[in-house]
């Protein structure tokens, strides 16, 4: 029972932290305990990224408009995604570091195709969506260079900077968040926020570390915006249902 324990333990912890925790039992190593909060945020983040943009597309569906969305935005996020997931799965990073890449991308690639759909433009999003599938297997395929990837992982800086930024100006030019998901806004946020601390744990790589820093700096404009414009509009309705009395 007990090999059984080690051999499972080594799923979640390193060879080291597992005979530091289960041989010695010395359970407040502190390499150890930053290593493991770092494997079970990882994770944690995961599990989150696999319905973190799905209150987005089902509020898509339900109003059957991509109205305040901004596909550029949209576009440049889902760039920055298969860049970064591509990156990591050929240099042999940690899935616990990149995994929730996988999840955002299929996520993000719905997006930005159901918004093209509602935009009237079916045959560009059909087109948009066999060119993106090519472009990723050739991305993980050993087919591209991995000094490409690393390219297009360092163009993730001003690419996440200038998709967030345009989202937010067009938040700010329409004087509302249109149909953004809150849920989304704000499990994005906290997301990229504790991958700063997982990317320093497992990977240690300055690009994706910078990538994130920039990524929860540009989330939380974001969150700001909607916490500001839904304020707004809650006074909004209070001031025009006294008006009715």
């Amino acid at each position: 029972m007990a090999e059984f324990i080690k051999k499972a333990s080594l799923l979640l912890l390193t060879q080291e932290c597992t005979k530091e925790y289960l041989d010695k039992f010395n359970f407040l190593h502190v390499a150890c305990f930053k290593a493991t909060l770092s494997k079970f945020l990882g994770l944690g983040i995961i599990g989150g990224s696999l319905l973190v943009k799905v209150p987005q597309i089902l509020k898509i569906l339900k109003n059957k408009s991509g109205e305040g969305i901004n596909v550029f935005s949209v576009l440049l996020d889902l760039f920055a995604i298969t860049a970064m997931l591509s990156y990591s799965f050929m240099k042999g990073f940690p899935f616990s570091a990149w995994g929730d890449t996988v999840f955002l991308g299929v996520q993000t690639l719905i997006i930005a195709v159901l918004v093209m759909h509602y935009n009237g433009e079916t045959t560009k999003a059909t087109a948009f969506l066999a060119a993106y599938l090519a472009v990723f297997v050739a991305a993980n395929s050993g087919l591209t260079p991995i000094h490409i990837l690393w390219v297009c992982q360092s163009m993730n800086i001003p690419i996440v900077l200038i998709s967030k930024f345009s989202q937010a100006y067009t938040n700010y030019s329409n004087g509302n968040t249109g149909q953004l998901s809150a849920v989304t806004c704000f499990m994005l946020f906290f997301g990229s926020l504790a991958r700063i601390f997982t990317s320093v744990q497992e990977t240690g790589d300055t690009a994706m570390i910078t990538m994130y820093v920039c990524s929860t700096v540009a989330n939380g404009i974001i969150v700001a915006q909607l916490l500001y414009y839904w304020n707004i509009n809650i006074k909004s309705k209070e001031k025009k249902s006294k008006k009715k009395e």
